[in-house]
């Protein structure tokens, strides 16, 4: 048996608050959506052409608190060509929320308060 990861789902609060942080911070396009007849929830599937992994984020109606993320010990984490250039726009937009310099690596945190590790190309 062979198993490919095709995707990851994070729930969201604003959906087009984190259209847009994905947008900018990570170059990641809406490619479908899929609403809920009864208006319940909006799952939409972000993407870019580096890769055929997608991130799913869901919006549910009716949730009425944060999400719960633990202590943020779990992670998705994207490979850049040119990290210094990511730095400096990851910087610009007030998200890097932890730096390991002794790694080579750093955090940054979605409208949400999901970790997203950067890490250079190597």
């Amino acid at each position: 048996m062979k198993f490919q990861m095709i995707h990851e789902n994070y729930n969201v609060a604003d959906l087009e608050k984190s259209l847009d942080f994905y947008d900018k911070a990570l170059g990641l396009k809406e490619c479908r959506r899929h609403h809920a007849e009864d208006g319940s929830f909006i799952i939409v599937y972000l993407k870019n052409e580096e890769s055929d992994f997608e991130l799913e984020l869901t919006w549910l109606r009716d949730m009425d608190r944060p999400y719960n993320l633990g202590d943020c010990e779990f992670h998705l984490a994207f490979r850049v060509d040119d990290y210094d250039k990511a730095y400096a726009l990851h910087k610009e937009m007030g998200c890097i929320c932890f730096e390991n310099p002794s790694m080579g690596i750093y955090f940054i945190q979605d409208p949400d308060g999901y970790w997203l590790e950067i890490v250079p190309a190597r």
